[in-house]
């Protein structure tokens, strides 16, 4: 996987920490984030997550893979000043997990749709 992703003109570094090293992976029960003002976005290394020791090889890989396009999702809220600068009602509506998540997991769908109409 490339370590540096572009997000609307600016340069983000993928950082890959296990369970141990980043104590906001336990403190929030997360496994990853984006981090708007270090240009970082940081995946749980789902290999050392405990309970996960069982767990195949490509259902870690999906899930660190579904956590990327996630966090990807917050970067690009991040950058176009939209996370910030939201509406709020309980909070902002690009800090929104449901909302995120949505288009973290549809994202590939609509990628393939751009793509076969030739709008890419």
């Amino acid at each position: 996987m490339d370590n540096k992703v572009n997000i609307l003109g600016t340069e983000y570094t993928i950082l890959i920490r296990k369970y141990d090293e980043d104590e906001r992976f336990k403190d929030r029960s997360i496994d990853g984030y984006c981090d708007g003002l270090l240009k970082q976005l940081v995946l749980c290394d789902m290999r050392t997550w405990p309970e996960w020791e069982k767990e195949s090889e490509e259902y870690v890989d999906a899930s660190m893979k579904q956590t990327l396009r996630h966090e990807i999702v917050h970067a690009f809220f991040d950058e176009s000043g939209l996370a910030d600068s939201s509406f709020k009602v309980n909070g902002p509506w690009a800090n929104n997990e449901e909302m995120v998540d949505w288009i973290a997991i549809q994202g590939p769908k609509i990628h393939v749709a751009w793509q076969a109409v030739g709008d890419l």
